[in-house]
């Protein structure tokens, strides 16, 4: 087979013989129209009073700090693309994910184009969105460089803003845990306004728990079997707003129980709610993406999904390696690697992962990660020697700041003898340790 090149505009290249090089010439007269397009969507929405609520919430998030952390934050993510819009952002300590879905029917108008953008939601924007009533026509227009919301009382224009970093390193975390979770409860809407109301008030320390008894909801501070962890329980307040809109809201959780989402069914439109372990941790400093950082996805990939694929477009790893004949083997890692950018978020209501355009070069993500960037340089400077290395079972010194630190790596199990893995037990991601031990075990060194 031809093992020709095509020469990207960023300077890489992609071989002839890939599925993924076939892909983006084939979209690649779409895509450079695309990035000349200044408007994604023009229309109408079909749900103004419901929609402005939900973006109330979403400015109303972003502007919250739960930890020492200041709020200073106030600019959601708006993406657009395959008939859907979809709002998202993160507290200004990272540990509140909000992320509003609008269905097709939310909205009526035109996708001229598929792209991602992130403005402020300014005091202006905020004062128009809690005017608009049940009856009104608002016009919304998403473009690459503005979002306008249009009523017949103002015209409000968000500029495009830069994306914070800690939102950027958000983005490459939450949607892994959102993979990882399970529905627990579907809290009807007479029973959430009564959940809620029984909310302990003031900042409460300690653990709070949903559960079910006798076929009513309920706070507590004890754990049952079938009840769902919350980890700063005051954080659900974000939610009081929508109470009287909602059809019913689902609850979800991961596997260890530590980190759980509510998500508010609004008829056309899911607003999506996550909440980190505690309010001192943020979505953004867990590590959970350094998992899936320990193979390099080939920039090349990147470039011709993103010629492929829309925002907000359902990734089906399967069908595009059928579609696509990609090897199923390459369409995992490259599952796995596009998560950790931040590039796939995760529907919880489908059960399945959308690519996200963002807007910001993949080449940061990398850069963002100082346990990664360390674990390379104890791999660069020989400072990580095998012990064991068999199927199943991986032992490894790696020197670490006067000691020599002792790495384990099992089936099921990884651990080390650092003051990070001591302090949080894997809780917070993998050491520099661990991780540099993967990569040079995945590498074949």
């Amino acid at each position: 087979m031809e093992n020709l090149t095509y020469q990207y505009d960023t300077g890489s290249t992609i071989k002839k013989s890939s599925g993924l090089y076939q892909l983006m010439l084939a979209h690649q007269c779409e895509l450079q129209e695309t990035n000349n397009i200044p408007c994604f969507f023009w229309g109408n929405l079909t749900e103004p009073y419901t929609t402005a609520k939900c973006w109330t919430t979403i400015a109303k998030v972003v502007r919250s700090s739960f930890s020492p952390i200041p709020p200073s934050l106030r600019d959601p993510i708006v993406s657009a693309g395959a008939e859907r819009l979809r709002f998202e952002g993160f507290s200004s300590c990272n540990g509140v994910y909000v992320r509003l879905d609008m269905q097709p029917e939310a909205i009526d108008g035109e996708f001229i184009a598929s792209g991602t953008t992130n403005v402020d939601f300014n005091d202006p924007m905020l004062n128009a969105l809690n005017a608009i009533q049940k009856n009104e026509r608002v016009t919304l227009a998403v473009g690459q460089q503005d979002v306008q919301v249009i009523t017949s009382k103002a015209k409000v224009v968000e500029k495009k803003v830069t994306l914070p970093t800690r939102w950027i390193k958000g983005l490459t975390s939450v949607q892994l845990y959102l993979a990882d979770m399970e529905q627990k409860f579907e809290i009807p809407k007479i029973q959430a306004i009564q959940l809620f109301q029984s909310l302990p008030k003031g900042v409460l320390k300690g653990d709070f728990f949903v559960s079910k008894r006798a076929g009513k909801f309920m706070f507590a501070p004890i754990a049952t079997p079938d009840s769902v962890r919350i980890g700063g329980v005051q954080r659900l307040r974000l939610l009081e707003g929508l109470l009287p809109l909602l059809d019913n809201i689902m609850v979800y959780e991961t596997a260890d129980r530590e980190t759980c989402a509510f998500v508010c069914e609004l008829g056309k439109m899911q607003l999506l709610m996550a909440f980190s372990p505690d309010n001192n941790r943020g979505f953004s400093g867990e590590g959970k993406a350094l998992e899936n950082l320990t193979q390099n996805v080939p920039i090349e990939w990147i470039y011709g999904l993103n010629a492929l694929l829309k925002s907000n477009e359902v990734f089906s790893p399967t069908m595009l390696s059928i579609e696509q004949d990609i090897d199923l083997g390459t369409m995992d890692q490259l599952t796995a690697g596009l998560s950790s950018m931040g590039l796939l978020g995760y529907d919880l209501m489908e059960n399945s992962h959308f690519y996200r355009r963002l807007p910001f070069k993949t080449e940061r993500i990398l850069s963002l990660n100082p346990r990664l960037k360390n674990a390379k340089k104890l791999i660069e400077n020989n400072e990580v020697q095998f012990v064991q290395n068999t199927s199943g079972y991986i032992e490894a010194l790696v020197k670490g700041s006067g000691v020599q630190h002792k790495v384990v790596i099992q089936a099921d199990q990884q651990r080390c003898t650092c003051d990070w893995y001591t302090k949080y037990q894997g809780k917070r991601g993998i050491c520099k340790h661990v991780l540099a031990v993967r990569i040079m075990e995945e590498a074949g060194e």
